[in-house]
């Protein structure tokens, strides 16, 4: 393994998605490329109001290149492989950039919904069902304790 795709949202779970691929790296000498797909959210930052429709995505890329230095200075120099912000619908920037960088892998986290997007989350899911590669989809704790609740045996009294 040379290379993962880490793709990072600024949920909660990021930092568990990058946990997980960076001991992923380190365990097969992978470096890290990291991935914030931007695409203008439902509910946008109070800044955005006040300027022209057109800056809105240049702000989001900003949050986005900001967030993605904090966690590209968390890694060592012989596991980066750079950090990028790109445009679009996050579950096809996420294929389209693995599939452009010839990545081995592509790491990403899952969100709680319901059906496959409750396990996953629906970039997750999209990602899952359209990758040409393997995904690593990880988990947040909770979510995972909220999963396996309904298959732990009853405990005794």
């Amino acid at each position: 393994m040379k290379l993962i795709l880490v793709a990072l949202d600024g949920s909660p779970n990021a930092k568990n998605v990058f946990q997980g691929a960076r001991e992923l790296a380190e365990r097969t000498r992978a470096k890290l490329l990291l991935l914030h797909a931007v695409s203008i959210p439902v509910g946008l930052p109070p800044e955005a109001y006040a300027i022209e429709p057109a800056a809105v995505e240049e702000l989001l890329a900003r949050d986005a290149h900001r967030l993605l230095a904090g966690f590209e200075a968390q890694l060592a120099p012989e596991l980066r492989a750079g950090a990028k912000v790109a445009t679009g619908v996050p579950w096809r920037v996420i294929c389209d950039e693995a599939k452009q960088m010839n990545v081995d892998v592509i790491a990403i986290g899952s969100h709680g919904y319901r059906g496959l997007d409750r396990l996953l989350g629906t970039t997750a899911a999209k990602v899952v069902n359209h990758a040409d590669r393997s995904v690593l989809v990880v988990r947040a704790p909770e979510l995972l304790d909220e999963l396996l609740e309904g298959q732990r045996p009853p405990q005794k009294t």
